[in-house]
């Protein structure tokens, strides 16, 4: 069977050869940016990012013992300064027993608590109206950047002058330092919630209210438990400046003492007991975040 002859028209082109799909690094990246020891944002596994998150804490004991190690007068750094960790080991059951560890820890956690629960009564709703209407934070931002540039110690002085040494003092020393921290995340939650979903609640004949409590902090809630998150973390660097005043119960005030007094073993214990417990209490509110807004572990 043969084809027809041509009419006379121009013959077809053949089209642009079809590319072929490359392998490999992309052609924008060089392929020295994809070898070697470091790579730009490369994936690693869990195991392999805790062994290289444990090599500095090794290097830095060792460095510790290495500084600390032979009789008093032979060491690098004296004990006075520095104690070896075995003898900051050691002096745990003093600290515990004699000092009350557990007694003053959770006075100290109970004064960090205190003040973040009233932060948050005057910081949330604050937080919420900046995000959510112009002119509100038109009108609270100057303070919000006045204490964004205010340093954090200045207010033990303040809250002297006002409050005297009592208590009352220290709560209210972490509850500004706490409102600092918090109104400035409050407000960006709420602020990044995108305008379609106000758009679509308007059309939908949304008042403000509404608007407000059915859009904005349902959407904006994961960012603002994440904020609390933080905020709460952050309250155990401010217990240690609350409680260096009128020094009695509490760890700020162990420190103080084994300062004026010793052991110093008990001043670098009380920062790893901080540590601790502030890292426990960041895994709890990183369980109740899962557990309120599970769809954002399952999106990252």
């Amino acid at each position: 069977m043969t084809l027809p002859a041509s009419t006379g028209g121009p013959a077809p082109k053949a089209g642009p050869p079809v590319p072929t799909p490359k392998t490999g690094p992309p052609a924008f990246a060089p392929a020295s940016a994809h070898t070697g020891f470091l790579r730009i944002r490369e994936p690693i596994s869990a195991w392999k990012a805790w062994l290289l998150g444990m090599l500095p804490v090794l290097a830095l004991l060792a460095v510790w013992v290495l500084v600390t190690t032979g009789a008093a007068e032979e060491r690098v750094i004296s004990p006075t300064i520095l104690p070896s960790p075995a003898e900051v080991i050691a002096s745990f059951p003093l600290l515990w027993f004699d000092r009350a560890l557990t007694r003053n820890l959770a006075v100290s956690f109970q004064r960090v608590v205190e003040g973040f629960a009233l932060a948050v009564a005057v910081s949330f709703p604050l937080g919420v109206l900046m995000g959510a209407f112009t002119k509100v934070k038109a009108a609270f931002t100057p303070l919000t950047v006045f204490g964004a540039y205010l340093p954090i110690p200045t207010l033990v002085p303040l809250t002297l002058s006002l409050f005297g040494t009592g208590e009352m003092q220290k709560v209210m020393f972490l509850a500004l330092a706490f409102s600092i921290y918090l109104v400035p995340l409050f407000v960006a939650a709420v602020d990044a919630v995108d305008d379609t979903y106000l758009k679509t609640a308007y059309t939908l004949g949304a008042s403000k209210g509404e608007t407000v409590g059915r859009v904005l902090l349902p959407i904006a809630w994961p960012e603002i438990w994440q904020a609390m998150r933080l905020g709460f973390g952050v309250g155990w660097s401010y217990i240690l400046l609350a409680e260096m005043v009128d020094v009695g119960r509490g760890i700020g005030g162990i420190i103080i003492t084994s300062q004026r007094r010793g052991p110093r073993e008990h001043i670098y214990l009380i920062l790893a007991m901080i540590v601790v417990v502030a890292f426990v209490t960041d895994r709890l509110w990183a369980a109740v975040g899962r557990f309120l807004f599970p769809y954002r572990e399952a999106k990252s």
